[in-house]
């Protein structure tokens, strides 16, 4: 058997789908931010476990929701807008009684969806590290947060769901507003200024090492709005997932596109060139 954590804010809409897909494990922790509708009624109400922290950033958020007294000793961790598949829970048992000591987390493939159609080759980043032995992983990067694990990871063969749409486009585009301003503060802050290599990017000894890398590079080249439009739609072949793919990808796109300017405007800023 293992723990559920699921993070919230708001959540009343995507959390009772989610507590149905998690019903097989008998620990289950709703971790909340404070939540101003129904969220933290909805837990309380299905008798899980309920905590409320004031939100700082997404880092903070995680690690102080690992430190909960989880009764067992590995957790799948999950948004409230994420399923896991009847298929890759029946994996998760019977994977984890033969899992060594020295594997401390599990990548597995998220499938995101838009108006029911799977990304498959629109989706940039497929697989995440989401199941975790208790003690053993450390969150970084204040958005899109990294987690940096103690001892092996290994990867599972069955997906979770994704549906980031779930509270329509204008929810999508406002949360990624918030997050391109982040993003262009750290990106101000020099935190992609240190040297990378392309054998970094490509050949480096984890994928946390690889992804620093290969984000030190992207911030390097002019034009990445319309370049990662590009990747997207043709490298990695979005325009195959028809008309879902080809939103997504301009989707992205924007979102790159509001970080620069967000980035220029900073700089302005620090030399009063603002107006």
């Amino acid at each position: 058997m293992i723990s559920v954590l699921i993070l919230t804010y708001n959540e009343e809409q995507d959390l009772p789908a989610c507590l149905d897909s998690v019903a097989f494990s008998d620990d289950i922790h709703v971790f909340d931010s404070n939540s101003t509708d129904k969220t933290q009624q909805i837990a309380q109400n299905r008798g899980v476990h309920l905590h409320t922290r004031a939100f700082d950033n997404y880092a903070a958020q995680r690690n102080a929701a690992m430190q909960l007294p989880f009764l067992h000793p590995w957790v799948l961790v999950l948004d409230a807008d994420e399923r896991p598949t009847p298929a890759l829970i029946a994996e998760i048992a019977k994977i984890l009684p033969k899992t060594p000591e020295t594997t401390a987390a599990f990548r597995i493939r998220r499938r995101d969806f838009l108006w029911g159609t799977w990304l498959a080759h629109a989706q940039m980043s497929p697989f995440y590290v989401r199941l975790l032995r208790v003690g053993r992983v450390q969150y970084t990067r204040e958005v899109n947060e990294i987690a940096e694990i103690s001892g092996e990871t290994a990867q599972l063969t069955e997906p979770f769901d994704h549906f980031p749409f779930s509270k329509g486009i204008s929810h999508w585009v406002a949360k990624h507003n918030n997050y391109s301003t982040r993003e262009a503060e750290l990106l101000a802050e020099g935190s992609f200024s240190h040297d990378a290599s392309f054998h970094q990017a490509l050949f480096g000894h984890d994928f946390h090492t690889r992804r620093i890398a290969q984000k030190a590079i992207f911030y390097q080249l002019p034009g990445r709005p319309v370049i990662k439009w590009l990747y997207m739609m043709f490298f990695r072949g979005a325009v195959l997932d028809g008309q879902a793919g080809i939103m997504y990808a301009t989707l992205q796109s924007l979102y790159e596109y509001l970080i620069e300017i967000k980035h220029r405007e900073l700089l302005r800023r620090r030399t009063n060139k603002l107006l």
